[in-house]
């Protein structure tokens, strides 16, 4: 029996939605949702809200279409990067003999040359995205 977990964790479910704006380039709520490990609709609305109260993503609309929010990491957001990338090299390390299907690409092959430059990378390719995204804003 496939056993499915579901983020309910409000400090892991915040870590999953900084990762996937980070490394899934996910924007809005509907590309969370379509995600491979989608929060459920409810937790995410709620998760969203706590992170933008808490000044960590901001929630703006698109130029060309005001229907539709998009969710960017403040700067706050983004100095969460080293720790995200930390324990992501921590949970390959420790975690990948209780779970075989841990994902690993090849960005995250850098981590193991250079984790400075990897997150400083990641940053950089963060920030022109959402500024090209937002017009320039």
């Amino acid at each position: 029996m496939k056993t499915e977990f579901r983020c309910s964790c409000p400090t892991l479910s915040a870590l999953v939605i900084i990762k996937q704006m980070l490394l899934e380039n996910k924007k809005t709520f509907k590309g969370f949702t379509e995600s491979i490990k989608a929060i459920a609709t409810n937790i995410l609305s709620a998760r969203l809200k706590k992170l933008e109260e808490y000044q960590i993503i901001r929630k703006e609309k698109l130029p060309h279409n005001k229907k539709t929010n998009i969710y960017t990491l403040t700067k706050k957001g983004m100095e969460l990067i080293p720790t995200i990338v930390g324990l992501t090299i921590w949970t390959y390390r420790n975690m990948k003999e209780f779970n075989k299907n841990l994902f690993w690409d090849e960005r995250l092959e850098m981590i193991k040359e250079d984790k400075v430059g990897f997150i400083n990378l990641v940053v950089e390719n963060y920030k022109e995205e959402n500024w090209l995204q937002l017009g320039g804003v």
